[in-house]
């Protein structure tokens, strides 16, 4: 038994061209973003209009989502420690979010950087919250599909599906047991797995 597989590529959108100049987003002018940026910004990301047609958001939503990310990263990309840290800021306190939020930053990080842009950000954001129901599952079966290769195995699942768990840890009553993760896994890959044998 291999896993659920999906038809669609791990990746869906343009590949994003970027020059090797310090600061560089491909040539493009970005005179909507340039004014936003200190003399420390590292890394500018694509013009707006291109990412507007790479979202679906408006520019005046590009320029807020910006700014409110430079103050976070003023370099402009966000490495993992820090994306952890900020994504523990919207749970309880005591909550184990470190390890789905590892899974949610390579999900973001599609091009294995080790580093997330603002483009990276706006365009995983944009699937999230306007995205039609068909981008959405794409983007949970990449962030599922942990190694990559087109397939959830029940390991993978296994480990989203502890990590979700560890975050909602000591509010749930009653409290988890370990075979719950396991029971959890099984029923879903009764139901989804098409390389069982019938």
């Amino acid at each position: 038994m291999q896993g659920i597989q999906t038809r669609a590529t791990p990746c869906d959108r343009p590949v994003k061209k970027r020059s090797k100049k310090k600061g560089g987003s491909g040539g493009s002018s970005n005179s909507e973003f340039d004014d936003m940026d200190g003399p420390q910004a590292r890394f500018k990301p694509e013009a707006i209009d291109t990412l507007c047609q790479l979202t679906k958001f408006t520019k005046r939503e590009l320029q807020l989502m910006y700014r409110g990310f430079k103050q976070e990263c003023p370099s402009g990309m966000v490495r993992e420690e820090t994306f952890k840290g900020i994504y523990a800021q919207y749970f309880p306190k005591g909550a184990d979010t470190s390890q789905y939020a590892h899974y949610v930053f390579n999900t973001f990080d599609q091009d294995h950087t080790g580093a997330i842009t603002f483009t990276d950000f706006v365009i995983g954001l944009s699937v999230l919250a306007r995205g039609s129901l068909q981008e959405k599952l794409r983007w949970v079966f990449s962030l599922y599909d942990i190694n990559g290769d087109g397939y959830i195995t029940k390991d993978e699942m296994s480990r989203i599906v502890t990590s979700i768990y560890d975050m909602m840890g000591k509010s749930m009553d009653p409290p988890l047991e370990e075979s719950t993760t396991r029971d959890h896994v099984e029923r879903v890959f009764q139901k989804l797995d098409v390389n069982r044998m019938e």
